[in-house]
Formats: structure tokens, sequence, C-alpha cells
């Protein structure tokens, strides 16, 4: 591969009985065997794990306005950067530890697909459906510099119940529908499983993150303008600088949140906001006039 793979550094705590050979935890490995990966709806045999080659020459020639169908197929490692994947069916596919880097995932399915440590460098998701995916660990910068032309884009993309965490800075899920989405530690038996999720100017601008979670994320200077956050969980979250113009925060919880500069102006519901007691820096936020 032509790109170096950047190396975000994340800190897991593990139990002895979750930890496996080379000290990561089972779920973060590619599985050895893909329930239905080698048989197609009838129960028939196809063949097994696809090359890169393969998956270039079905896409190749898939019938124009086609919809290419992988669907819970083993593409696990292969290097598939920079294809077009022309709305392909994508969905139970497990692209485990796959170089995604400048690929045109637009418009695909990708319902309960399985992105672990993939590298989706400068990926275009905009307006797929990731319904229930994974994408825990993944690699997106080839270098410590933080570049927005390397940022996924995931605007307009259905991101019901995604499981993510890592470094996700500067991406673009404006107008997404992240409804329940988890990013980090969802959960309490979780926090020590799943490290928390960096967001730093993020734009969420125009998003659903209805009952989303963020738990510790640091979440600073991210765009959430206009966005329907009520109920969201941004507990010990890092909001210095975040945006929420115009944003619903009806039940959101912000309990122990830093919100250094975060603009609350024009943002509904701040008076249901939980835990804005325990809030670090609440007073140097920007907030509408009191009447």
């Amino acid at each position: 591969m032509r790109i170096a793979r950047g190396v975000a550094t994340v800190v897991l705590a593990l139990s002895p009985s979750l930890a496996i050979a080379g000290g990561l935890p089972s779920y973060t490995q590619p599985k050895t065997e893909l329930p239905n990966a080698n048989a197609d709806a009838s129960g028939e045999a196809q063949e097994g794990k696809l090359s890169a080659r393969d998956v270039t020459a079905r896409l190749f020639k898939a019938a124009p306005g086609s919809r290419p169908d992988l669907t819970k197929l083993n593409l696990t490692r292969l290097d598939l950067a920079e294809l077009d994947f022309k709305h392909s069916k994508l969905d139970g596919a497990d692209l485990y530890g796959a170089d995604l880097s400048r690929a045109n995932l637009a418009n695909c399915s990708l319902v309960g697909a399985r992105l672990d440590r993939a590298t989706i460098t400068a990926a275009d998701f905009s307006g797929a459906d990731l319904t229930d995916a994974r994408i825990l660990r993944p690699t997106i910068f080839t270098t410590l510099e933080i570049d927005t032309a390397e940022a996924p884009k995931f605007a307009g993309a259905k991101l019901v119940r995604i499981r993510s965490d890592g470094l996700l800075d500067r991406a673009d899920f404006s107008g997404a529908d992240l409804t329940g989405a988890v990013f980090g530690g969802g959960a309490t038996r979780e926090e020590t499983l799943f490290s928390p999720a960096s967001l730093t100017a993020a734009n969420f601008t125009k998003a659903i993150v209805k009952d989303a979670k963020f738990p510790g994320a640091a979440l600073k200077y991210a765009r959430f303008i206009d966005a329907d956050v009520s109920g969201a969980n941004f507990r010990g979250a890092n909001l210095t600088g975040a945006m929420f113009r115009g944003a619903n925060l009806a039940g959101a919880d912000m309990t122990g949140a830093n919100l250094d500069e975060t603009d609350l102006r024009g943002a509904r519901g701040l008076d249901q906001v939980i835990g804005l007691s325990s809030v670090t820096n609440f007073e140097s936020a920007r907030r509408d006039p009191i009447p």
C-alpha cells in the first residue's frame, strides 16, 4: 500500500479473561469463520474469501444501475483503496483491517458490517446505511498531523446504533442519523473495553444525534448546529468551544462535561439538560441573555 498507516494511541484496560494473543480483546479480532459467508440466500455454497482482484472484477462487471452484491462476504485485510463500490450491498460483510482509503462507499448498504481496524482515510460513506455497523479502532490519518482532507465523510448517512471509537477528528456527520450511536464506552461495564472517542472539530450540523452516547469523548470545537441531541449522553465529555446553536438539548446528559466557551446560544431545552450543576466552566459558556 502506498499510504503509511497512522496510529491512534488507544489505552484499553483488559481483564485476563478478555485478553487473547497479541493483548487484544476477542471482539477486535477478525472472525475465523463468518456465518453464511460462503452461502447465498438459498443456502447454496459460494466461493470462499474473495481477493481484492475478485472484488474489483465484481464491481467492474456490474451492470449500470445495478447494486453489486457483496453481502456477508469475508473481505478482511483486503486492499480496496480507491475503489468505487457502485452502491454495493455489503450488509454483514467483514471488512476487518481492510484498506478503504479514498474508497467511494456513498449510498452503499453496510447494515451490520464490521469495519474494525479498517483504514478509512478520506473514504466517502455519504448517504450509506451503516445501521448496527461497527468501526472500532479505525486508522484515518496517515501521519500524526490531523488533516481535514483525510477525514472520512458520513454526510447524510444512516448510522443508527453504530459502534465506534478511536480518532475521528474532523469527520463530517452533517445531516446524518446517529440515533442511539455509541462512540467509546457506552455502558458502565464497557468503559474499560472501549477507548473514549476523539471527535475534535467533527461536524454534526443538522444531524439527528438523539440518544447517542459520547462518554468522556473529546468534542472540542465540534459543531452540533441545529442538530437534535435530545437524550444524548455527554457525560465527562470535553465540549470546549463546541457549537450547539439552534440545537435541541432536551434531556441531554452533560454531567461532569467541560463547557469552556461552549456556544449554547439559541439552543432549545437548555433548562432540561441533566447535570448542569456539575459541569465545569459553565460560567464561560456563551448563552442567550437572561430576559
